[in-house]
């Protein structure tokens, strides 16, 4: 089955991800969420899968976020906005797989879950 990877190029963890889906053989798309950002919808689609709400997608340690984010309450629906608009905030990579996905750190993850 075809694994769909939200990936950023320059994240080497997601890079990681890339080449042990190769060295293995397994299927994969790749979708830039910097060259081509995702909308609400479909974040949310890809948190249904995750079966995570908003926050669990964060990426709390990067400088935007600790910059201009941090400590302040905003909705899920606000989040989702500020995902939508600023995709370096997003975990990844996270893989897809049918119904189901997952943030695919630690790369160890990544076998379980393409065999299953």
């Amino acid at each position: 089955m075809l694994v769909k990877v939200l990936h950023n190029g320059n994240c080497s963890k997601s890079n990681a991800v890339l080449e042990y889906l190769d060295e293995n053989g397994v299927p994969f798309e790749i979708i830039n969420i910097v060259e081509d950002p995702l909308s609400i919808l479909e974040l949310k689609t890809v948190l249904k899968k995750l079966n995570q709400d908003v926050f669990h997608i964060i990426r709390k340690e990067e400088k935007l976020y600790l910059d201009k984010y941090a400590g302040k309450d905003f909705s899920e629906e606000e989040w989702l906005q500020i995902l939508s608009e600023n995709p370096s905030l997003i975990q990844r990579p996270i893989l897809i797989k049918g119904s189901v996905a997952m943030l695919g750190r630690p790369v160890e993850n990544v076998k379980f879950f393409i065999e299953h």
